[in-house]
């Protein structure tokens, strides 16, 4: 025999059984490094949705706001309420712009909301201020009186002196009230 041979059978021996201890270190070490791309994978599809939902929010608190900005722009005084009349008419389009979507078709959200308060006067502020139930006194009270302070004025750093005309004008605005 061939001592090269021998030798080379046993290098071969000696391979395939290091193959064959080594093969299930290699195969958990394989599992385990699956499981964790699997996990990287869902953790990133999470996120992907939680981005995807929190843009709709934001998108929705954009529109939101243009929608009742503009209706204030408008004199509108009861947005609110307005504002759930008109939210389904108004749509993003592709491009990012907001359209009114009717009868007309795409006009845009400003000709869209003069329109509607146009043809809704009740949104609107009244125009002669009273009406039933209206008394002078009520009149008479929204004008302010010669001593009266402002009350965003009135704070614990104010001289001694303006302290104690504040507690002589609740005094007296308490005693008329009392009568």
């Amino acid at each position: 025999m061939n001592v090269q041979t021998i030798v080379q059978q046993a290098v071969d021996e000696y391979m395939r059984q290091d193959t064959v201890r080594r093969e299930p270190a290699y195969k958990t070490e394989l599992q385990d490094e699956r499981r964790r791309r699997e996990q990287l994978e869902k953790r990133v599809n999470e996120l992907v949705e939680e981005n995807k939902r929190s843009r709709a929010v934001a998108d929705e608190a954009q529109r939101s706001g243009s929608i009742r900005s503009e209706l204030q722009k408008l004199g509108v005084t009861k947005v609110d309420l307005a504002y759930k009349a008109v939210q389904d008419g108004i749509v993003r389009t592709p491009e990012g712009r907001l359209v009114a979507r009717g009868d007309s078709g795409e006009t845009s959200v400003s000709e869209f909301l003069a329109g509607f308060v146009q043809e809704n006067p009740e949104f609107l502020p009244a125009r002669i201020a009273g009406g039933t139930g209206v008394t002078g006194t009520q009149k008479a009270a929204q004008q302010p009186s010669t001593g009266a302070f402002d009350l965003d004025r009135i704070s614990p750093s104010m001289s001694k002196e303006d302290k104690e005309r504040v507690r002589q004008e609740i005094l007296r605005v308490a005693s008329q009230t009392q009568r």
